[in-house]
């Protein structure tokens, strides 16, 4: 029987690894990978992998980025401290598949919806991941298509494999209509002049704009957290000099940054667990 391509690649992966791992123990090393056969997709995505160091099936994060692209630039930025968590982290590359550079005016192609379950259906076949213990997490644009991954509804339905948790950095929060599948956290700035706070309270309270409401109590609960001060874009060091984007303020804060690190941290070793959670769970 010939070796799967998901056997091949994470035996190279693991003598890459136990390199790396030599050189420099404390940070995983980032994998440019195929997610899917080429042949078998004709815009088959690609992402960046990085890998933990501990024996057995870990916990992962399937990382989204916003509409101006830049994975790389997530991966270095969330990827590497995920990763350092004791996660498997895949940072997809939605756009450069497509050819695209840039959403951000033009909106969001529908079929980008699918985009997080590609990437999950990816990690579920290697061996050093632990597919019940999966989480997706996105950034503005990003964040909306996590939460629409684990919205009840066509998405989350027809995809064999499920998220255990979602997270979302401020993401458009307009047009949920039904409840979140899994346990959800949100994280957005009072002053975010792009994605709407109040919007964001609107769907967790179960309502929005348009009038339409779910039944208060139904579902999965979202968490919602939102730093005051804090404008779009404000876990990004390149923006300590703010900018105007498409007419949107955007601005680092650093005690916004470092209360969602620990937010994030918190809420992932809460859902899907890490390195922490595994040796609670032994004792």
């Amino acid at each position: 029987m010939k070796p799967s391509a998901a056997a091949i690649l994470v035996t190279a992966l693991s003598i890459a690894s136990a390199i790396e791992c030599a050189a420099a123990p404390s940070e995983s090393a980032a994998f440019v990978v195929e997610l899917e056969n080429p042949l078998a997709s004709k815009q088959p995505l690609q992402g960046y992998l990085r890998q933990t160091y501990r024996a057995g099936p870990s916990p992962a994060v399937v990382l989204l980025h916003g509409c101006n692209g830049n994975w790389r630039r997530l991966d270095e930025r969330w990827g590497k401290r995920i990763a350092s968590w004791g996660y498997v982290t895949l940072t997809v590359d939605s756009f450069g598949p497509r050819g695209i550079d840039n959403t951000c005016t033009s909106g969001a192609p529908v079929d980008l919806a699918f985009d997080a379950y590609r990437a999950l259906n990816f990690l579920v076949e290697l061996p050093s991941v632990d597919p019940a213990r999966v989480a997706v997490l996105g950034f503005s644009q990003g964040g909306w298509l996590a939460l629409t991954s684990v919205e009840r509804g066509i998405v989350e339905r027809v995809s064999r494999n499920k998220f255990r948790a979602a997270i979302a950095f401020y993401p458009p929060c307009l047009g949920f209509k039904d409840n979140m599948t899994v346990t959800t956290l949100i994280l957005i700035g009072e002053l975010d002049d792009w994605t709407s706070a109040m919007e964001c309270r609107n769907m967790v309270d179960g309502r929005d704009d348009w009038g339409i409401s779910r039944q208060k109590g139904e579902g999965i609960p979202i968490t919602l957290v939102v730093y005051p001060g804090a404008y779009h874009g404000f876990d990004v060091p390149a923006l300590r000099t703010p900018i105007q984007y498409f007419g949107h303020h955007l601005e680092f804060n650093q005690p916004a940054t470092d209360r969602s690190i620990d937010t994030l941290r918190e809420f992932l070793h809460a859902t899907v667990g890490g390195e922490e959670r595994a040796k609670e769970e032994t004792k």
